[in-house]
């Protein structure tokens, strides 16, 4: 049975505080502008130079294009891509599961945690929790953590222009508190890419950016025994593992890749003295 955590009861009248202080924009979106100041400033100064400042300008979006690209980096902003470094966390691990909720496999996922006692964190999508009413709130109701994966996880998430990706983000965000009376503390980016303009997105929805450690790539791969050997080669205290309950593959005998992987998943980890933990129980006190 998993354990009552008085840390995750739900209220739905209380609205949290800042749990993380506003640390500014990332160096790197102050820099951009820096560097379009002065791209702009040589353009008047010497107008005869403009290819020069042209190439400086698609430079810098080369550079930030491709942070965006890779979604365990915090070019961008501060990203989880571990536990955080605090003495509880040295064997807790998180397991997180994207693209949900699904009515045929997340019911099936939600047995299988119950029966091994465990608790993930559950990245859902606002449109198909809208769809999923009773399904979302039976995650939460089950003891996990529904956070943030955007509302309608749209392709062209990562070229958003900033007035969009609010609006996309704070959508999710109103989705979850109504369906489950609570604010996500964590967002995921759809396929982990993203744009510059996104970490102050977050911050002014008091939003913290997680990645993950490992992933299995499980909505492609066939085999559970390749994706179980890619979540658990080096598997070690403050992991994030990644696996999807939404868009997710089929074994050859057409089982949920997640349903074939998840127990040799969890009992590996206890073999190896690591215990499961929601996002939000890794962060440190305030």
């Amino acid at each position: 049975m998993i354990e009552s955590n008085p840390a995750l009861q739900h209220n739905p009248s209380h609205t949290p505080a800042r749990r993380w202080p506003y640390d500014g924009y990332p160096a790197m979106l102050k820099a951009t502008i820096v560097w379009h100041v002065l791209a702009l400033a040589g353009l008047l100064i010497a107008p005869h130079a403009w290819p020069w400042w042209l190439a400086s300008i698609a430079v810098n979006h080369i550079i930030v294009t491709a942070a965006g690209l890779w979604p365990r980096s915090s070019l961008l902003g501060a990203n989880w891509t571990r536990l955080p470094t605090i003495d509880r966390n040295a064997d807790a691990i998180a397991l997180t599961i994207d693209d949900g909720p699904d009515p045929i496999v997340t019911p099936k996922v939600l047995d299988m945690l119950d029966a091994h006692g465990v608790r993930a964190t559950f990245f859902c999508i606002g449109a198909k929790a809208q769809r999923h009413p009773e399904l979302t709130r039976e995650i939460v109701a089950r003891g996990h953590a529904v956070e943030n994966h955007s509302q309608f996880h749209v392709h062209t998430f990562s070229v958003t222009a900033p007035g969009a990706l609010k609006r996309e983000v704070e959508a999710a965000q109103r989705t979850f508190e109504e369906l489950t009376g609570e604010r996500p503390y964590f967002f995921r980016a759809p396929a982990g890419l993203r744009n510059i303009f996104l970490e102050p997105v977050l911050q002014k929805l008091d939003l913290r950016l997680a990645a993950w450690t490992r992933r299995g790539f499980d909505t492609r791969e066939r085999d559970g025994a390749v994706v179980a050997r890619r979540l658990l080669e080096g598997l070690a205290g403050g992991d994030i593992l990644l696996l999807h309950d939404g868009n997710a593959a089929a074994t050859q005998e057409g089982e949920p890749l997640i349903l074939a992987v998840l127990p040799r998943v969890i009992e590996t980890a206890r073999r190896q003295g690591l215990r499961f933990v929601t996002l939000r129980e890794a962060r440190p006190p305030l």
